[in-house]
């Protein structure tokens, strides 16, 4: 069987967010300083925030150049067309989940991935970004997203943003983003605000309002933003230099905080989503951590009662790209059961429209596949299957 004849959802589908979303929708008493979306290149995920551009590509480069490392290609201007020409619209996104033959989605920020990447103090001559400012900019992206979702709610479900700057604010704020506009994660950048670690305990109440509103904490990097540490490593001023580390160590560092920092420990029904990093990287890297463990642990970390791996096992989601052939060796290692996918539409590296083909050539059991595209989303963000996507889609389109 075809995945596209089954159930299939996205655990990280993206929009693009207007450039003057902030402008529209933060609160009256911050519109004088809302981040402002850049548009000088196709499919301009930057934003301005104080003086400060988000997403930054490193040296300076020509517009020309700076087009090509943002991840265009020109087949893209064919496949996106139609939603960039209606200026990404909650229609455009329905369209491509039916082209891409996608059930259900979770969606996630473009420019909302970079737009809280200031410390909330000032640091090596950057501006900070004030608690009350930054959970502003969070409202005012959620007020967006629940607008936007609710064009067809039935499919499309809201991740939310919290600013970690203010823990209070950040635990109100996943509240609101639940009970009100029913949306079933909410998201932070990996990348760790004052320096201060996920596995600190001034982040629990955080943690303990996601685990008793039964959502997952969703980890999602991306880019170079001006937190610490860079996952980019700054030294690397091309995007395929830099892209390469970023996500992968973004999230690898967010998995080795929540499990061997005693954080799924003290909140032991606490979900993790760990997304569009890869996953053949978590074989190694938990072989080593429990290797640790086994060193050091009884000294550092006195309160784990498991080893790290266990907790990823029995807590975290990891994301599959559907071309990540090493995946295979993660399957080998961890089984099936905590894998998901995503199309990463409408991003410069995504396979849309043929993200389900790319993943049904990868070398893994067409049965385990079947889990990754839907059972297992269904367990990560608790949202019962539904096919709600046309089975009779026309050739040329699958």
């Amino acid at each position: 069987m075809s995945l596209k004849d089954g159930f299939v959802a996205d655990s990280d589908l993206h929009v693009m967010e207007p450039p003057d979303l902030w402008e529209r929708y933060i609160d009256p008493a911050f519109k004088h300083a809302a981040p402002t979306g850049l548009s000088e290149m196709r499919r301009d995920m930057r934003v301005k925030v104080k003086s400060r551009v988000m997403l930054r590509t490193g040296t300076v480069r020509p517009v020309r150049r700076a087009r090509k490392e943002s991840g265009w290609r020109p087949e893209h201007d064919d496949v996106y067309a139609s939603a960039e020409a209606r200026g990404w619209d909650a229609a455009s996104q329905v369209e491509a989940m039916d082209r891409e033959g996608l059930d259900l989605a979770v969606l996630f920020p473009s420019r909302g991935l970079f737009v809280l990447g200031l410390d909330s103090v000032e640091m090596m001559g950057t501006d900070g970004l004030e608690p009350d400012f930054a959970a502003a900019i969070a409202r005012a992206y959620n007020d967006w997203m629940h607008d936007f979702t609710s064009y067809a709610s039935d499919r499309m479900f809201g991740a939310g943003m919290v600013a970690p700057h203010d823990v209070d604010s950040a635990v109100l704020e996943a509240r609101r983003c639940v009970e009100e506009y029913g949306f079933k994660t909410v998201f932070l950048a990996p990348g760790c605000v004052n320096r201060r670690p996920w596995h600190d305990q001034h982040y629990d109440p955080l943690w303990a309002e996601c685990e008793r509103l039964g959502i997952p904490v969703s980890f999602h990097g991306g880019g170079q933003t001006y937190l610490k540490p860079d996952f980019s490593l700054e030294i690397f001023d091309s995007l395929m230099m830099w892209h390469t580390f970023s996500q992968p160590l973004g999230i690898m560092t967010a998995a080795v905080s929540l499990t061997s920092g005693g954080v799924l420990e003290r909140f032991p029904d606490l979900r993790v989503a760990l997304l569009e990093g890869n996953c053949a990287w978590a074989p190694w890297l938990f072989h080593r951590l429990d290797e640790h463990y086994e060193w050091v642990g009884f000294a550092e970390a006195p309160e784990l009662t498991k080893k790290p791996s266990e907790y990823f096992r029995s807590n975290c989601f990891l994301s599959v790209e559907v071309d990540e052939e090493p995946a295979r060796q993660y399957v080998e290692w961890f089984g099936d059961e905590n894998l998901v996918f995503s199309t990463d539409y409408p991003h410069g590296d995504s396979k849309f429209p043929n993200s389900l083909d790319a993943l049904s050539k990868l070398p893994i059991a067409e049965e385990s596949l079947q889990r990754i595209v839907g059972e297992n989303w269904c367990r990560l963000y608790d949202i019962p299957a539904k096919k709600l996507a046309p089975r009779d889609r026309p050739a040329e389109e699958s």
